[in-house]
């Protein structure tokens, strides 16, 4: 590894029981059918523009995407017992098929070379693959994104990579994980970290990267794959944050699914009185410090694609947020799913 890791975060029991491509794919058939379809699609796209001679790549990262999008669902998402309502397989495919997607009619295949669109596919699946570990308060690399980058490197070698020969790849997915890491020094004191309540109170690692390599790797500047996988870094981090520059009703969507994950990683429930007051105030000040402070895109090619829509979006998200202010000022919340619904209503409404 290129980065510093505390800890090497072995196979847990989701990966023991999701250990091959086979079982993956059988459970991507069985539960998202319509993954497997988009993944042909993509293929298609791509050897239609890059040619048959990429036929190989494209399939091997194939298999790690459905290595990575089986474990994710049935980890943290829609066919396992442990449901994050952000952070599961749908989130990766926002970002695996919107984001990217988007990024790519908008700019062009032509952008980026082939290598570069696999390897931020396979951040899309891959960054938020662990989403229970305890914080560590003594590496700027969150342990969320560490366990991410082990696991990472081990669902490449399962699908014929080799970090010597692939290394450029292996230290792409490195960077761009850890570069997803929110500052992961909360307030509360350490323990079970819950990234969803982070958002709002931190930055993205990405933007700051460079100096963490400064100060970790004197001389890393001179590692061509390493200066190339730092700006790869900044187009993911864009990815992974382009909610801002999403059609409002998404941008308003994917807030109040942050919302829920919030409450349930802090373990209040949303029919109860105490998560009311807590919701207002993720769905209004917590909108607008993200929004206006803490969110900046890191990239040209990001800016490009989704820093027009987030300018549109925001006044609308100033207008919303002070209506939700404003509504449970006159009169407290009954509980969070009163103020999720009334976000939701607000947001539709404009």
């Amino acid at each position: 590894m290129m980065l510093r890791l505390n800890n090497v975060f072995p196979a847990d029991g989701v990966e023991r029981a999701i250990a091959d491509l086979p079982t993956a794919h059988r459970l991507l058939s069985e539960c998202r059918p319509d993954v497997l379809q988009f993944l042909a699609r993509r293929r298609a796209r791509l050897l239609a523009h890059f040619g048959a001679e990429a036929q190989h790549k494209i399939e091997q990262v194939e298999g790690a995407l459905k290595l990575s999008l089986a474990r994710f669902g049935m980890r943290h998402g829609s066919w396992g017992d442990d449901f994050h309502h952000y952070h599961n397989e749908n989130h990766a495919m926002e970002i695996l098929d919107g984001r990217l997607g988007r990024l790519m009619d908008s700019a062009g295949l032509d952008a980026l070379p082939l290598d570069a669109w696999l390897a931020l596919s396979l951040f899309a699946t891959c960054h938020d693959l662990r989403q229970r570990e305890l914080v560590d308060f003594s590496h700027p690399i969150g342990n969320n994104e560490a366990a991410s980058i082990c696991e990472t490197r081990r669902i490449l070698a399962l699908c014929g990579f080799d970090s010597q020969r692939d290394r450029a790849l292996y230290i792409a997915l490195e960077m761009m994980i850890a570069g997803s890491t929110f500052d992961p020094r909360p307030t509360p004191p350490p323990g079970e970290f819950n990234t969803a309540e982070v958002v709002t109170t931190a930055g993205a690692l990405a933007p700051a990267l460079d100096a963490l390599l400064d100060r970790e790797l004197p001389g890393w500047r001179d590692d061509d794959d390493a200066v190339r996988a730092l700006e790869l870094t900044q187009v993911a981090s864009d990815l992974d944050t382009a909610n801002v520059g999403e059609a409002f009703p998404w941008l308003a969507e994917s807030a109040t699914r942050l919302c829920q994950e919030r409450e349930m990683r802090s373990g209040r429930s949303l029919d109860k009185v105490d998560s009311g007051q807590p919701c207002v105030g993720f769905l209004s000040d917590g909108q607008e410090r993200y929004f206006f402070e803490l969110h900046k895109f890191c990239s040209d090619i990001g800016r490009a694609a989704f820093a027009p829509t987030k300018e549109q979006n925001a006044e609308r998200l100033r207008r919303v947020s002070a209506s939700v202010r404003d509504r449970f000022k006159q009169q407290p919340a009954t509980n969070g799913q009163q103020v999720v619904e009334a976000f939701s209503a607000l947001s539709l409404a404009g």
